[in-house]
């Protein structure tokens, strides 16, 4: 199997492109050469209207910070989940947020909101939000090439819970159903919860867990409590483990 790399541009077969900047650089790190086989996606769907897919592609020209590729053959490759998972997180402190993003991208969440709550350490505002989201970006770049995805989950920019579902409250039809991950005593098993295949929006604490208020404030959104069994599982666990167990139930 050829390198794969994720290249932000239209990409037509027959045709001969300069890479993106960054795209360059990883086939430049690899020190490829002129002749050799790449493969390249973009999230598109340029291969044909509504289709998922990746282009082969030949390196034409190694510059010193630039490649030239000729684009190849599409071929058509689905690789998504069959049911769209989108995931609200209470962020995570340190790496453990990065780590996040790479395994979610990895098991296919469909997006990820990114949210801070009443318990939240994580605090992130203006410029230190906006780099953080680019570099979170980045990573889950690099999970979909390496896994096989032609399609990028969408990282959200960082809200606030209480923003964020208030803006919820005014689309109650949007994303599907929703889950919210509580120990509230009698709460439904995932499982049970789960009845259809459609979208499904899955929102998850911080260390520490969301608050009473916080939960109702969910729930008043439409979202229907859930647990995971009888285990304490860490913030950035959590949502991997939802995304797992549904993968493998389609």
């Amino acid at each position: 199997m050829s390198a794969r790399f994720y290249a932000d541009v239209a990409l037509v077969p027959g045709t001969a492109i300069s890479l993106p900047e960054q795209t360059a650089r990883h086939v430049q790190v690899l020190r490829l050469q002129p002749g050799e086989r790449i493969t390249l996606f973009n999230g598109r769907g340029d291969g044909q209207p509504g289709s998922e897919g990746e282009f082969e592609a030949t390196v034409e020209r190694m510059g010193r910070s630039d490649v030239d590729v000729v684009v190849g053959a599409w071929t058509a490759t689905a690789r998504e989940a069959p049911q769209a998972i989108h995931l609200v997180v209470a962020m995570p402190a340190n790496d453990r947020m990065e780590w996040l993003i790479e395994k979610a991208t990895e098991l296919g969440a469909a997006s990820i909101q990114p949210v801070m709550s009443e318990r939240s350490v994580l605090r992130l505002k203006a410029d230190r939000a906006d780099k953080k989201v680019a570099h979170w970006r980045g990573i889950a770049i690099a999970a979909s090439e390496q896994c096989g995805r032609n399609r990028l989950p969408q990282v959200h920019d960082v809200d606030t819970l209480a923003g964020w579902l208030k803006r919820a409250a005014a689309q109650p039809d949007a994303a599907g159903a929703r889950l919210l991950l509580s120990l509230r005593e009698g709460t439904r098993p995932l499982a049970q919860a789960v009845a259809t295949q459609g979208a499904l929006v899955f929102l998850s604490g911080p260390e520490g867990g969301l608050s009473a208020a916080e939960e109702a404030a969910a729930m008043s959104c439409g979202f229907s409590p859930v647990t995971l069994g009888p285990r304490v599982l860490r913030s950035e666990t959590a949502p991997l483990a939802v995304l797992a167990a549904l993968a493998g139930r389609n």
